[in-house]
């Protein structure tokens, strides 16, 4: 007599906890090719019944399968139900070096009895097994792991209409700079689980901003993101694929690695820095802040968008004929190493990791990354409706106000206060560093591993390790050298050059005051208006697909 499905069968548990689950099945297009099937709590074991032990056998490790499905096959008259497994394991690339994830579909025909229902709630049962085990095999960083988008879940596809990847997907395609943040600025984000950007970093520029500058900032914020590389730079992709630990990959491959990454849904936190231009107008950017080379390779080498990621090379060549210098003053406010904590206590980075959005969560034992900006309460204390125009002067309590008249909406949504930065027009506090050199060859913040996806700029950063990673290069080196610090860059190896021009620094906030009358700064890739410029960041602020 077949079992309910929902019952677990107990010769799969033991001491309450469940251990190998074990079934025999047909081939799905020959009967008589039947498979043992064991999974336990981290793989998948196949292997021939009808062939010699040991040299069929095929072990699949459950970090690699993206889900599982059962279902009845197309023949009515078939009593047999069908469950299939889908694997992207690492794989030898087809005629060249290294691995790379692969397609494997594992399909097996259940026809235990002649009822066709009691075939089909054994093939739901593997199938459901499957995907449980599957997701418990989350990623695990300090003792957290990583939470899940509930299943099935609805995503919004938001994609650069020039890329050449985007034909066969039925998506929301941005027609004009801005359209996707004027998008997500106004959608119902209930109907969505997820949005997935598929285009370049500047796509997501433009949904973060939206989702900031909505009055429910607060919980749009909190809607899990996903990358799809479909750009030229492509940096958040190529750090997401580096913060799962995976081989390096570049083009189709890393779409291939950040699609696989959105398929599991595993949920993450990452960092956002807020920026207060001269304008009054705030900004917030989840990859980089840059003024000088690095600025000015992104935004001239523009023209040669229509060749690939070889435009940065091309741009890059081009500055390095005619290296630019610019007079400028920079101040920090450093990193302070504290001492690690003692064992089972709680800090501010780390605190309880407890569920705050469990609609996000699958019925699964797990939890999310709590999101803490520097000052717990600054999240109760929102400025305005449009985050885009708030401005900042400095109090005697040293906390930021807003000089702009308070309607009732401002009162009811004040932005995200940065505690640590005083007005543009204020000098910084005795504890930040004030940088002697005023002659800068490029100044470069970054807040995630990768600048581009051959340049590894920090080798150490993660997407919420709270930290600025400051990098500036001082007026006075050869060309030669800039160029050799650039190729190190692509195996993260520029640190270890020597180079007595490169500076690192781990900071919170900082300040950057243009002295020369022209130059560039960009935000994200993106220019914004040219001038001073401050920066802080927001530790956890928003939710990453990653892992």
């Amino acid at each position: 007599m077949e079992k309910d499905a929902s019952e677990p069968d107990p010769s799969c548990q033991r001491n309450g906890v469940v251990g190998v689950q074990y079934g025999e099945f047909t081939d799905m297009l020959n009967d008589r090719i039947r498979y043992s099937v064991s999974l336990t709590e981290s793989t998948l074991t196949i292997q021939s019944i009808s062939s010699s032990p040991g040299r069929t056998k095929v072990v699949f490790n459950l970090t690699d399968c993206v889900g599982c499905r059962a279902y009845r096959g197309p023949d009515s008259a078939d009593v047999g139900a069908y469950f299939t497994a889908y694997f992207y394991p690492f794989k030898r690339r087809w005629m060249s070096a290294g691995v790379a994830r692969q397609r494997v579909e594992q399909c097996f025909r259940v026809a235990l009895v002649q009822d066709p229902l009691a075939n089909l709630r054994e093939a739901e049962r593997w199938a459901r097994a499957i995907r449980d085990a599957s997701v418990l095999q989350a990623p695990r960083r300090d003792g957290v792991v990583y939470a899940e988008v509930r299943r099935p879940c609805r995503v919004m596809i938001l994609v650069n209409p020039h890329s050449g990847r985007a034909q066969a997907l039925q998506l929301f395609t941005g027609h004009h700079q801005n359209h996707a943040r004027e998008l997500v600025r106004k959608a119902d984000l209930s109907q969505w689980d997820a949005l997935a950007i598929m285009s370049g970093d500047g796509l997501l520029f433009e949904v973060i901003n939206g989702l900031m500058e909505r009055e429910d900032w607060q919980e749009a914020i909190q809607t899990p993101l996903g990358i799809l590389p479909g750009g030229s730079g492509n940096a958040l992709a190529a750090s997401v694929h580096h913060y799962s630990q995976s081989p390096p990959a570049w083009n189709e491959e890393l779409l291939l690695s950040c699609g696989f990454m959105l398929c599991k849904g595993l949920v993450g936190s990452m960092d956002l820095v807020s920026i207060h231009l001269a304008s009054r107008q705030r900004l917030f950017s989840f990859l980089s802040l840059a003024w000088g080379f690095v600025a000015d390779v992104d935004i001239e080498s523009e023209k040669y968008r229509h060749v690939g990621a070889i435009r940065f090379l091309m741009g890059a060549l081009v500055r390095l004929a005619s290296l630019r210098v610019y007079q400028g003053r920079l101040a920090y406010l450093p990193v302070m190493e504290a001492p690690k904590p003692p064992k089972g206590s709680i800090t501010a980075n780390h605190p309880p990791s407890t569920p705050q959005h469990p609609s996000l969560c699958s019925s699964l034992p797990c939890r999310l990354i709590p999101n803490i900006s520097p000052n717990q309460n600054s999240r109760h204390n929102h400025n305005s409706t449009n985050s885009n125009h708030n401005t900042i002067t400095n109090s005697s309590n040293n906390a930021i106000t807003t000089n702009r008249p308070e309607t009732q909406s401002n009162v009811k949504t004040r932005a995200l206060e940065d505690s640590w930065l005083p007005g543009l027009d204020q000098p910084v506090p005795e504890s930040w560093t004030v940088v002697k050199e005023e002659g800068f060859v490029l100044v470069l913040a970054i807040y995630q591993s990768h600048l581009a996806e051959d340049l590894w700029t920090v080798p150490s950063a993660m997407a919420d390790d709270g930290v600025i990673h400051l990098f500036y290069v001082t007026a006075g080196i050869s060309r030669p050298a800039l160029l050799r610090l650039f190729l190190a860059m692509e195996k993260g190896g520029h640190l270890e050059c020597g180079c007595p021009h490169l500076v690192y620094k781990k900071v919170k906030a900082l300040r950057l005051e243009p002295i020369s009358p022209q130059g560039m700064i960009t935000v994200d890739g993106e220019m914004v208006e040219y001038g001073p410029v401050q920066a802080q960041i927001h530790p956890r602020l928003a939710r990453l697909i990653c892992g």
